[in-house]
C-alpha cells in the first residue's frame, strides 16, 4: 500500500484552519477506505511562524487524530521554505502539497494518486481558468507566465504549488541547493515523467490572502533572477545598441557644428540626460537583483529552523 503525506503550509490561518483540517481528514479517511493509500498516511501542517492561534489549533487536532502531524518553524521563513520543511522532514511514498485555504480542489487528489501509480513522478494541479481572480491579478499572472517563457524559464502555466511528488522526485529535489526558492521552476528541472490534472479554483471562504501585491512582485523577481540570465544578456545587447546610436549622434553633432547649424537648447539636453540616466539606473537595478541573489546564496544559511514537531 502507498503511504501518502499531504503537506500544508500555514501562516496565520486560524480562521479557516479547523475547517481545512476537517476537509482533509475526511478526504484521507475516504482514500484509506477505498484502499488508494495505506492506513499510516498522514496530514502534515507546517506552522510558518504564525502570530495567531494556528499552532494551538494544530496541536488540538493532533491529540484527537493520529493522522495529523505538525511542524512549527522558529519564525516566518516563507511559503516555499515551509513547503520544503514539510517535504524533507516527512517519510512517505507520495507527497501532495496544498495551501491551507483549500482554494485548490481536493477532489482531484484521488486522480493525482492514480496518475502517480501509473508511473508519473510529478503530477501538477493546473487551473482550467482564472475566473475567481481579480482583473489585475488574472492579467498580471498571464503576463508573468509569458514573460518567464520568453526568458527561457520552464513553467507550467496556471500552476501554483498544488502538486504530487513521489519520494524519488522529492529526494532528487533535495539535491538542489538554492536559497532563492521558486519551486514552480525547480520542480520541472527535476525532469522526471509528469502530467497534469485540471480543476476549477474556488474562492477563499475565510481569512485573507497571504500573497498581496508586494509579495507577488518580490516572488516574481526572485523567480526571474534565480532561473534566467536573459536580462543580463539584454543589458549587454542594449549597451551595444545605445553605444552605436550614440556614435551616430556624435557624428551628426560634429557635422551640425561644422555647418554652423547647431542650436543651443535646454530641453534637448535635459531629455538626453534624463533618458540615458534612466537607462543606466534601470540596468544597475537589474544587475543589483542578481548580486542580491548571489549575496543570499553564498551565505548558505539554513532554509528553515524547526522549533517543535508533533509526531
Amino acid at each position: 500500500m502507498t503511504k501518502l503525506a499531504i503537506i500544508v503550509p500555514c501562516f496565520n490561518e486560524e480562521e479557516i484552519l479547523s475547517q481545512s483540517i476537517k476537509t482533509l481528514s475526511d478526504l484521507l479517511k475516504s482514500l484509506i477506505k477505498e484502499k488508494e493509500i495505506s492506513n499510516d498516511s498522514i496530514l502534515v501542517f507546517i506552522n510558518d511562524g504564525s502570530r495567531d492561534k494556528t499552532w494551538e489549533i494544530i496541536e488540538k487536532h493532533h491529540t484527537k487524530n493520529p493522522h495529523i502531524k505538525g511542524i512549527s518553524l522558529s519564525r516566518n521563513f516563507g511559503h516555499q521554505e515551509a513547503l520544503l520543511a514539510g517535504l524533507y522532514n516527512t517519510t512517505a511514498d507520495f507527497y501532495i502539497t496544498i495551501d491551507a485555504d483549500l482554494q485548490d480542489d481536493t477532489s482531484v487528489i484521488k486522480e493525482m494518486i492514480q496518475n502517480a501509480k501509473q508511473g508519473y513522478d510529478i503530477v501538477y494541479g493546473v487551473r482550467k481558468k482564472r475566473d475567481t481572480d481579480s482583473f489585475f491579478k488574472k492579467h498580471s499572472a498571464l503576463c508573468f507566465y509569458k514573460l518567464m517563457k520568453l526568458l527561457g524559464v520552464e513553467l507550467v502555466s496556471n500552476h501554483a504549488d498544488f502538486r504530487l511528488l513521489t519520494k524519488k522526485a522529492v529526494d532528487t529535489m533535495s539535491t538542489f541547493k538554492e536559497r532563492n526558492l521558486f519551486l514552480r521552476a525547480i520542480v520541472p528541472l527535476v525532469g522526471y515523467k509528469s502530467t497534469n490534472v485540471y480543476y476549477d479554483r474556488k474562492k477563499r471562504e475565510l481569512g485573507t490572502t497571504k500573497y498581496p501585491l508586494k509579495k507577488m512582485i518580490i516572488f516574481a523577481l526572485k523567480g526571474i533572477s534565480s532561473f534566467s540570465a536573459v536580462p543580463l544578456h539584454l543589458i549587454t545587447l542594449s549597451g551595444i545598441i545605445i553605444s552605436i546610436l550614440s556614435l551616430f549622434l556624435m557624428i551628426w553633432a560634429i557635422i551640425a557644428y561644422l555647418n554652423n547649424s547647431t542650436i543651443a537648447g535646454w530641453t534637448s539636453l535635459m531629455s538626453a540626460i534624463t533618458f540615458f540616466s534612466g537607462i543606466t539606473i534601470l540596468f544597475m537595478g537589474i544587475i543589483g537583483e542578481y548580486i542580491a541573489s548571489i549575496f543570499i546564496e553564498v551565505k548558505n544559511r539554513p532554509l528553515y529552523i524547526i522549533d517543535k514537531t508533533l509526531e
